[in-house]
């Protein structure tokens, strides 16, 4: 296993850009940071206000598959305690969360892409498979995450993202709010 994580450690320092100013470092801070939560909050939010019945049930999804996922994820890193490679970047995510494995971003966009092309329209889907990819890669790049970190939370996030097609109907049945659609 020592050999394993030195090998991770040494993928991930060659792809990280943190410390390298230019184009390529805030790509990957912009992409970084579109991973987050609260952004996806609050865009659903918006959604709710201002979508249509169809936009609104897949916000109310969305916001379901980040929840599971979220938990689960922390779960695990609760259990695993790795702590994050070291840094300066990040500070906020450092402190708020001090453990990388597994990605709470890499598992929050690959959940999204795959709830994405459960829900349609086919251009939102292909948009959200273009950009998981590179928010999981710029995670790895800004030095707050391991390779092997990213590549798990992207397994599971699209396992939650299954989980959370699968369910949203049946929970919805029985969930109040869907009756504002």
């Amino acid at each position: 296993m020592e050999h394993f994580l030195e090998l991770d450690a040494r993928w991930s320092q060659r792809l990280r850009v943190a410390e390298k100013p230019g184009l390529l470092r805030r790509a990957a801070i912009i992409l970084a940071h579109s991973g987050d939560s609260w952004f996806w909050g609050l865009g659903c939010l918006a959604v709710w206000v201002f979508g249509d019945a169809t936009w609104k049930y897949r916000a109310l999804a969305i916001v379901f598959g980040i929840a599971i996922t979220a938990v689960a994820v922390q779960a695990i890193k609760y259990v695993v305690k790795r702590p994050r490679p070291p840094g300066e970047w990040g500070q906020m995510y450092r402190s708020v969360d001090p453990h990388s494995f597994p990605s709470g971003h890499a598992a929050r966009v690959a959940m999204l892409a795959v709830l994405g092309t459960a829900l349609g329209p086919p251009w939102f889907a292909l948009i959200l498979w273009i950009w998981a990819p590179l928010v999981a890669l710029a995670r790895v790049a800004m030095g707050v995450h391991y390779v092997s970190d990213v590549s798990v939370g992207a397994v599971l996030g699209a396992l939650f993202g299954g989980l959370a097609a699968y369910l949203a109907p049946l929970v919805f049945a029985f969930w109040p709010l869907t009756l504002l659609l």
